[in-house]
């Protein structure tokens, strides 16, 4: 008699398979989205940090690479206000224009 389960010798077996597979499919429908966008965020924001970090480090070796090159010139004193002036007026334009190319929700 194979239809009752008690007589049958793989019915534990099936219904471990069949319980094993059922709580993977749920556990995979589950988690699997959560821990992509738990990496997505922790990802990104390391990513954030680090392009911060590197963009503040990339303008003061700019602004000390400016002030070293125009010592040749100027004075000291004189070439760090102006290395100031340039580096800031360089940031007041590229600001300027993303400022410009900003999306509006006049209506």
């Amino acid at each position: 008699m194979a239809g009752n389960p008690l007589t049958d010798p793989k019915w534990p077996s099936d219904l471990a398979d069949t319980v094993e597979k059922v709580v993977g499919t749920v556990r995979d429908r589950a988690t699997t989205p959560v821990v992509h966008i738990t990496r997505g965020i922790v990802y990104g924001t390391m990513a954030a940090f680090v392009a911060a970090t590197a963009l503040v480090l990339l303008l003061v070796g700019a602004t000390r690479a400016l002030q070293s090159l125009l010592d040749l010139g100027l004075s000291h004193a004189m070439s760090v206000y102006l290395s100031y002036l340039i580096i800031g007026g360089i940031l007041c334009l590229a600001g300027w224009l993303v400022l410009r190319n900003r999306q509006t929700t006049d209506a």
